[in-house]
C-alpha cells in the first residue's frame, strides 16, 4: 500500500508541476502584453489636500471632545476621593445616597466615552468611505488613459516593480480633480 501512495503522489506532484509550468508560460505570455500600475490605496487617500483638511478639523473636534472628557473624569475622581476620605464619618443613609451618585456618575460617563468612541469612529469612516469613492473614480480614469489593463491594491500584491506603483500620480490627479 505504501508503494502505491507514494507512486500516485509521484504523479500527482508530476501533474502539479505540468500544470504550473503550463499556468506560469501563459502568464507570461500575457503579461508581455499587459500594463499593469500598483497603488497604495491607503497612503493614496491619506495624502490626498482633502484627507488632510477633514483630518484637521477632525482632530481638532476630537481634541476639544478628549479636554470635556477629562473634566468629567477629573469630577468622577474628586467625588471618589471625597467619597473615601468620608466614607468612615458619614451617616450610612448619607453614604449610600453618595455612593448610588456616584454609580450614576460613573455609568454615564463611561456610556458617554463609548458613545463619543462610536461618534468619532463612525465620522472618520463617513469620511474615509467618500474620500475613497472619488479615489476610486480618479483611478478607473487614470488606468483608462494611461491603458492600463489592471491596477491592483498594492498591498495584495508579494512583488511588484516600484516604476509601476501609480500611488503618487493618483494623489496629484485627485488633488487636480477634487479642488
Amino acid at each position: 500500500m505504501p508503494y502505491i501512495l507514494t507512486r500516485s503522489m509521484i504523479r500527482f506532484c508530476g501533474f502539479l508541476s505540468m500544470t504550473a509550468l503550463m499556468w506560469s508560460l501563459t502568464l507570461g505570455v500575457v503579461a508581455a502584453q499587459e500594463k499593469v500600475g500598483f497603488i497604495d490605496v491607503q497612503k493614496a487617500i491619506s495624502s490626498t489636500k482633502d484627507w488632510k483638511k477633514g483630518f484637521a478639523a477632525f482632530k481638532l473636534n476630537f481634541q476639544k471632545q478628549r479636554a470635556v472628557i477629562t473634566k468629567k473624569e477629573a469630577k468622577i475622581k474628586k467625588m471618589l476621593e471625597e467619597l473615601n476620605k468620608q466614607s468612615f464619618i458619614l451617616d450610612p443613609k448619607l453614604k449610600k445616597t453618595k455612593e448610588d451618585n456616584f454609580r450614576k456618575e460613573k455609568i454615564a460617563f463611561e456610556r458617554y466615552v463609548e458613545d463619543q468612541n462610536k461618534a468619532f469612529a463612525q465620522k472618520e469612516k463617513e469620511m474615509t468611505r467618500e474620500l475613497l469613492k472619488k479615489m476610486i473614480g480618479v483611478i478607473q480614469k487614470l488606468g483608462k488613459d494611461r491603458k492600463y489593463t489592471m491596477i491592483l491594491e498594492k498591498k495584495s500584491v508579494l512583488y511588484h516593480n516600484t516604476g509601476n506603483d501609480l500611488t503618487a500620480q493618483a494623489v496629484k490627479a485627485y488633488d487636480r480633480a477634487h479642488k
